[in-house]
Formats: structure tokens, sequence, C-alpha cells
């Protein structure tokens, strides 16, 4: 894109979306417009030292758009709540649902392009797979109120008839990397197993509740921000380009393709701090055990059909460079 377009990152303060930031100030870009709470001082680190024109209250936005009439060459909408363990419906219908469905509208109304989150969690316990085909929509069973206000939205998407030229909604699967210091609980097992690692010298890793899988062995598509980074960095590039037709508007899985078990994961965690694997099983909290998921998988051919040419990291080269690069310094990306 043009180093002079006028770009909005909506949830910017947090953990892709500063990233995301962040990759495009390293390729020039400072018309910047970044939307969240920036209220909340376990963000600040994320955003604080990033070149933008204006950073936003997200309740604010709408009018701050209406004051200040600016134009906007591309919106990416990353803000949602994503605390899978918030029930309350309510809650994510207005921060997920409504507040998807004005960006999306403000976007049609002006002619801009538009990418905008998804997650695999609309894909429940998988019983319909992990095909990014617009057909399956309509029957998935989200297993919490997180993943329905994403299928929600995905729906109302496909639905309508007045859309912006160029949109994509990308499917995330389960991201890792730097700058997600603030989400606790909600951190990537990579952040929770150095935190343990530094602490006790072993990594504890939930039991299978399940007999079809060994304790350690669920599964999960495990992808690096880096490689999220550079899928929205290359759909844009197509946007701008004319290059991304009309018929690839839609959704689209964001993982690697290769499910690997936690398991794995905590064993490169140690090999990135340079140690011998202590790992020890713990029973899973009650109060996911019913809505976990012990499969996921994206299928990336879609993506790959429209074109994406670039290979993705490995489990094992992305908890290196998260491990040895940020991780261990206690550095921001």
């Amino acid at each position: 894109m043009q180093k002079a377009a006028t770009i909005v990152v909506t949830g910017a303060a947090g953990f892709i979306g500063s990233c995301v930031v962040q990759s495009l100030n390293e390729r020039g870009f400072r018309n910047l417009l970044l939307v969240d709470d920036f209220g909340i001082e376990s963000k600040r680190k994320n955003w604080e030292q990033k070149a933008f024109l204006e950073n936003i209250e997200r309740h604010n936005f709408f009018d701050w758009l209406e004051l200040h009439k600016p134009k906007i060459d591309l919106i990416i909408h990353l803000g949602a709540r994503t605390d899978t363990t918030e029930f309350d419906y309510a809650i994510h219908e207005t921060l997920n649902l409504q507040y998807s469905k004005d960006i999306w509208n403000y976007a049609v109304q002006h002619t801009i392009p538009l990418i905008y989150a998804s997650s695999a969690a609309t894909y429940g316990a998988g019983e319909f797979g992990y095909d990014d085909n617009h057909e399956v929509v309509e029957k998935l069973k989200p297993l919490n109120p997180y993943g329905v206000s994403k299928n929600e939205f995905d729906k109302w998407a496909l639905k309508q008839d007045n859309a912006p030229t160029y949109w994509a909604g990308l499917k995330f699967f389960n991201v890792y990397g730097p700058n997600e210091f603030h989400k606790g609980r909600m951190a990537s097992v990579i952040w929770h197993s150095v935190n343990q690692i530094k602490q006790n010298g072993l990594v504890k890793l939930f039991k299978s509740h399940r007999p079809d899988f060994k304790d350690g062995q669920q599964l999960r598509d495990f992808v690096y921000v880096k490689d999220v980074i550079k899928v929205i960095d290359w759909i844009a590039e197509m946007m701008e380009l004319g290059k991304w037709k009309t018929s690839n508007n839609g959704l689209y899985n964001l993982g690697t393709g290769k499910a690997r078990s936690f398991y794995d994961l905590a064993v490169a965690s140690f090999k990135g701090l340079d140690l011998e694997p202590n790992i020890e099983f713990i029973d899973m909290p009650i109060d996911i055990r019913d809505k976990y998921q012990y499969f996921t998988e994206a299928n990336m051919q879609k993506l790959q059909n429209a074109g994406y040419p670039y290979h993705f990291f490995t489990l094992e080269e992305g908890v290196d460079d998260y491990v040895r690069n940020y991780l261990s310094t206690l550095k921001y990306f």
C-alpha cells in the first residue's frame, strides 16, 4: 500500500493488533488511527512507542469519525472481547457483534476495504470439520459465548447485500507471540509455560478428560503472530492493487494447517530456554472442561487458492523465536 495511506486498526493496544501496528510502522506507515480501550494500563507498553496519527477510545470512535470525517484507505478490525471464560453473552453481543456490524456498515458507506478477525472458536467441537466454506457457517455450534458472537457476525456478514467492495474475515486459530503480557489467564500456553519454567523449573499441562486423547496430546493448530501479520499484509496489498477479486471476498482460516500437541509446545518452550523438558499433568478446571476443544486444524486450501505464496513458521521455529527474542528478555514487538 502507499505509505501515505490512512489505516484504522481496532484492538490496537491488544496482542495481535499491536503487532500489526508495529509491522505497519516497520514498513513505513505512520498515518494510523488506533482504536481500543487505552485506559487499560497493562496494555500501555503495547502501543505507546508506536507511530500513529491518533489513538481513539473505542466507545468514542464513531463520534470521532463523524466529527473529523477522515479519508480512510483500509480498516483492520481486530478489536473484540476475547475472553472465552466470559459467559455473559450480552458483553460479547455488544463488543463483538454489534460493534462489528457498525464497523462493516461504515466501511460500506465510505467504500473502505475491510479485514476483520473471526475465530476458530466458531467451529465448536469440530463436528462439522474445520473447512472455511460458507455453507457450513449456519450449522456451526461454538462452545462458548465468545465463539457464538464471532459466528453470529460471520453469519450476518455473509447475508448482507451491501458489503465493502473488498473484505475478508480471518478465522484465527491458536495465535501466539509477543505483546501478550497483559492477557493473564488468556495468554498462550507458551507464555504460561515460560513463566512456570522460570518460577518452578517445570510446566504443568492439562490432563485429558477424554479416553481418545492421552494427557498432553490434545491437538491445536498453533500459528505464530508474525504469520498472522504476513497474511493481513498480503491481503491488504492485494486489495490495494485491485488483485483481490470480489469473488475472493469471504471467510478464511488462518492457522498453519498442521495440528500439534500441547506436549510438543511445552518441549519447544524448554528448548527455547536451552533446558531439558520437565512436564507434569494437572486436572483441567471444571469451568472449561465441557467446553474444551481437543482438536483444531485449519484447512488452509482456500487461502492458498486465493494466491497466498508464503510458508508458515513451524511450531518449533515460531516458539524458538518467541521465547529467545521476546519472552526470555521481556521484549515487546
